[in-house]
């Protein structure tokens, strides 16, 4: 969630689509990447990816988890920048630069991708630093009260976040931080199947149910798969699948073309989505598969 608010833009269901240098403020032009959800229309192209930080929560097991997520500017240019020196984070209790956050941009705005977990007290920053496009940017995480992601335990009509594993005996995991499975073990070109079993726990007004499909019951969930790290290409047999809300498995399976360790990330998204829901969190949950691949 950028807390850059720009002094002058246009506002629709939280978009702002802005051409470069058309906004200023006290008549200076501003960087397009302090704009929210600012870019360049019309360039496919050579744009920024920045990253964003979402808000914190506490997770289940005593730590904070620290929400974030990213923003590609371009409409078709699909970044790759692996963990190391130009995509780290900075600050993590046990100091290790790589936390899962991704290395696979994907366009346009994608919420609450990864966490970082902190003991409750911890004081140091913690900064995603990413570099492309020949500029740096920092995002840095706070424990503000204006940061808490209070949907993660329901909101107000009663909402959670869906639940997600990847076994029928595992421990279910919900919201960004949600649940992690592996390593898988596969071989370069060779598919290897994968099953998420997830629910929906939330209430649904009755009315959008019915008008989605869903009855007087609960409207399927979707399940959308990516690559979160990896150094070859992955290929889904089905990248989206779409599961009843009151339960049931989401079958596809992977083929990667490089050796190497990957990590996949499944989205479960309520009727609302991501795009929808925001930074409130409430609608949608992470679940992580690490494969290692060999030749």
């Amino acid at each position: 969630m950028h807390k850059l608010v720009p002094k002058s833009g246009c506002f629709l269901f939280g978009f702002c689509l802005l051409a470069a240098g058309a906004v200023f403020a006290q008549g200076v032009p501003l960087p397009i990447e302090m704009l929210p959800l600012g870019k360049d229309i019309g360039i496919s192209s050579g744009q920024t990816v920045t990253p964003a930080y979402e808000g914190w929560y506490e997770d289940g097991d005593g730590m904070i988890a620290l929400s974030f997520g990213y923003y590609n500017r371009n409409t078709e240019e699909v970044l790759e920048i692996p963990a190391g020196a130009e995509n780290r984070i900075i600050g993590a209790p046990d100091g290790d630069p790589d936390q899962g956050q991704p290395t696979r941009f994907e366009v346009d705005r994608h919420w609450g991708v990864f966490t970082v977990k902190v003991p409750p007290g911890f004081g140091e920053p913690v900064i995603w630093r990413l570099e492309n496009q020949g500029k740096t940017f920092d995002i840095r995480a706070n424990l503000n009260t204006d940061y808490i992601i209070d949907a993660i335990a329901g909101d107000a009509n009663g909402n959670f976040p869906p639940r997600i594993r990847f076994a029928e005996d595992a421990d279910w995991g919900h919201g960004p931080a949600g649940v992690t499975a592996g390593p898988l073990e596969t071989q370069v070109g060779v598919p290897l199947a994968l099953t998420a079993w997830v629910e929906d726990r939330g209430e649904v007004n009755p009315l959008f149910a019915q008008f989605l499909g869903g009855g007087s019951g609960k409207p399927p969930v979707t399940v959308a798969w990516f690559k979160q790290q990896g150094s070859g290409d992955v290929i889904f047999s089905e990248t989206s699948v779409r599961v009843a809300g009151a339960g049931g498995a989401a079958n596809t399976s992977v083929t990667c073309g490089e050796p190497g360790l990957y990590l996949l990330r499944a989205r479960v998204t309520e009727f609302t989505g991501p795009a929808m829901a925001g930074h409130a969190q409430c609608c949608w949950t992470n679940g992580f598969v690490k494969v290692n691949v060999s030749e």
